[in-house]
């Protein structure tokens, strides 16, 4: 394998992402939500950022860019969104690909919880970077975008392979959890997940990666077009079961 994934905590619940080309040597910070963290955790793996890539302009996900840059020279590429809090060298969107040496990243258009957000998805290593587009068991708040919009963004992420890992940017899946129990209270594959997450917690474990596969069948987000679910929330369409879901998450 040439390419490295280091994962690791940082602010209060966010997780930081470093991807190395053990050839080239490039190394991309995914997001950016604590400069001093990645700039210590790259180089206790002996590596040098080259690269920002953003998922959107949020503080906790951009605000250590200028940071990073300041110390490395890395070249950030990003949704034109992020220029809200820093200087792009590239502005990325929907249909771009990115490279980190022999390696590509597609670009694909997560809108909805800020109305520029991007995903960073590496086809051949079957690996994306959703930012707060997607949770374990959730999904980001609605802060700019609108329902319809947002349940565009997850059905794009639903079409990618369903083996691919996704790699989201908090530790909220406890508590999408509990929520999730409430909206979907008869999937069992849901209630076995969630007594594993319980369990992994318990020992101080990330419940972060995640595999699509698992979300497609439990993440009560990715499921407002199953009929079951719009029987029980409500909608014509998919997007209004999303939107009823979203609400209901956002009061829980």
């Amino acid at each position: 394998m040439t390419i490295h994934i280091h994962q690791f905590p940082c602010l209060s619940d966010n997780y930081g992402f470093l991807v190395h080309n053990s050839v080239t040597g490039e190394t991309a910070a995914i997001d950016t939500p604590d400069a001093q963290e990645y700039l210590k955790q790259a180089e206790a793996k002996g590596w040098t950022i080259t690269h920002i890539w953003n998922t959107h302009w949020h503080p906790d996900h951009a605000g250590g860019n200028n940071a990073i840059v300041e110390a490395t020279g890395a070249r950030v590429l990003a949704p034109a969104e992020v220029e809200k809090l820093s200087p792009i060298d590239r502005v990325v969107s929907h249909g771009d690909t990115v490279n980190l040496g022999e390696h590509t990243a597609q670009v694909i258009d997560v809108s909805g919880h800020t109305n520029g957000h991007i995903a960073y998805h590496i086809i051949e290593e079957g690996v994306a970077f959703v930012g707060d587009a997607v949770f374990a068991l959730g999904c980001g708040r609605m802060f700019e975008g609108e329902p319809e919009q947002f349940w565009n963004s997850l059905e794009r992420i639903k079409r990618i392979s369903t083996a691919t890992t996704l790699y989201c940017a908090h530790e909220y899946t406890q508590a999408n959890a509990k929520f999730a129990l409430h909206a979907d209270p008869d999937n069992e594959a849901l209630q076995e997940y969630a007594e594993e997450i319980d369990a992994k917690r318990a020992r101080g474990e990330a419940t972060v990666p995640t595999v699509l596969s698992r979300e497609l069948a439990t993440n009560p987000f990715l499921r407002a077009d199953d009929p079951a679910m719009m029987a029980r929330w409500g909608g014509s369409a998919p997007h209004e079961t999303f939107a009823a879901l979203r609400e209901a998450k956002d009061n829980f």
